[in-house]
């Protein structure tokens, strides 16, 4: 099968799409065909060595966690699944950018028929990080809370989420992106500088929580904005983080991922929160994908199509 593997770290350039052995199904566990795969902003870092977020890495690595796809084959003891069926789910050997994927059973969520495999292939990283993020900060009715990068993968996540639960939703964006966090219930204000007085200008009651999906400070504006460090929450800036006393919910698993992936699909199956695709790529343009992201400019998920 193809698979991306790097042998180092470095820039995108140490990325290959290499020709390896088929994975078997374990015992306990199944193979999956992948249909989708989503790239996340963290992974860039972790290839680059300027991040453990993954742990110690074992050369060749393999890379993305987030996937969707059918499954190719069962291994003994599994009974939950059966060849053909739909599934999304996680990775966590980071082996998800590639034809087939080998995965504990545990790991993969039924399929809804009506969920496209491009959306399903998202919903483990970003999604879950953001859901993760404003279960963390308490969003509740009445609420005011400020999303920083509201309308990129996480954080367009996070502004919907928080709008469920009956929250007043600030999403920081650039100015392009303001019509549709309108649409989507979110009171959009333009990021960059002068961003403190623009926050309390649309919100002359006060800032309750802040949720964090982008780093380089946000934190620090937080609490300048009066927010308490318990109901800040960053799924970025761990060293920000570390130094303040706020929170890192999102920023690993959620303690019940299964659960948390089933009701993120239920909201994008109502139509409460819509989860845009920003750009698909074949598996051959993984370097030209995560290039994109590197920009941090785009409105939703990239994925890539084995």
């Amino acid at each position: 099968m193809k698979a991306v593997k790097f042998d180092g770290h470095g820039d995108l350039d140490v990325l290959e799409v290499r020709k390896v052995d088929d994975p078997i199904a374990e015992p306990g566990g199944v193979v999956v065909r992948v249909e989708a795969a989503a790239i996340n902003p963290g992974d860039i870092k972790v290839i680059a060595g300027k991040s453990k977020h993954w742990g110690e890495l074992t050369f060749p690595s393999g890379v993305g966690a987030s996937f969707a796809g059918t499954i190719d084959a069962v291994g003994v003891g599994v009974t939950d699944w059966a060849v053909g069926d739909g599934v999304y789910g996680w990775s966590a050997r980071k082996e998800a950018l590639a034809e087939l994927v080998s995965v504990p059973a545990e790991h993969l969520v039924a399929k809804p028929a009506d969920l496209s495999w491009e959306v399903a292939g998202t919903l483990f990283g970003a999604p879950s990080a953001a859901w993760s993020a404003v279960q963390a900060v308490g969003a509740a009715p009445g609420d005011t809370i400020v999303v920083s990068a509201a309308a990129g993968g996480a954080g367009g996540f996070a502004a919907q989420f928080a709008r469920t639960k009956g929250a007043t939703v600030i999403g920081l964006a650039s100015e392009h992106n303001h019509e549709w966090l309108r649409s989507r219930g979110v009171v959009p204000v333009q990021y960059g500088q002068g961003q403190l007085e623009r926050i309390r200008d649309a919100a002359p009651g006060g800032v309750d929580a802040f949720v964090d999906t982008f780093g380089g400070g946000y934190i620090d504006l937080a609490v300048e904005l009066g927010v308490d460090v318990d109901r800040i929450n960053t799924i970025v800036d761990f060293a920000g983080a570390a130094r303040l006393g706020v929170k890192t919910k999102g920023s690993g698993s959620p303690a019940d991922p299964r659960g948390a992936l089933a009701e993120i699909a239920a909201a994008i199956a109502d139509g409460s929160i819509e989860l845009p695709i920003a750009r698909t790529y074949p598996l051959e343009q993984v370097r030209e994908a995560y290039e994109e992201l590197g920009k941090r400019h785009t409105r939703g998920k990239i994925v890539l199509h084995p």
